[in-house]
């Protein structure tokens, strides 16, 4: 391989790498994860794509349901699914079990595209981005 050939791939492969989202932890069994942003270390889903809380839901209980969780999709555990430390699961009125963290449910956002995306954050005052 020439020269040039493996400086064109040390080029790429530092490219990919600065376009990557840097994951940082693990948690929930994958579930669960964080990502460094603009915003600071923020949590996301498996995928990468970022979680979010509500002002209106109190410990433990979700109150977005119906037309707000078709917005917000809640993070549904995973059947068998187990807490871990500050990631805990709560009942929803449907009998299904969503993950929150430090008792907050965790959402995501309907207008958020690709992972990192941040566009949630702030919408009417009462979304915020989820943090560790």
């Amino acid at each position: 391989m020439s020269r040039s050939h493996l400086l064109h791939g040390a080029v790429l492969l530092a490219a990919c790498a600065f376009l990557t989202p840097a994951i940082a932890e693990d948690y929930a069994s994958g579930a669960i994860k964080t990502m460094q942003t603009a915003q600071g270390e923020i949590l996301t889903d498996a995928k990468g794509m970022t979680l979010y809380t509500y002002d209106k839901d109190t410990a433990g209980v979700s109150n977005c349901s119906g037309g707000c969780a078709v917005k917000w999709p809640p993070l549904m555990a995973a059947k068998g699914a187990k807490a871990t430390g500050a990631f805990t699961l709560i009942k929803r009125a449907d009998g299904g079990e969503q993950w929150a963290a430090d008792g907050k449910p965790l959402y995501l956002w309907q207008g958020d595209k690709k992972p990192g995306d941040v566009t949630g954050d702030g919408v009417g005052g009462v979304w915020h981005l989820a943090k560790e």
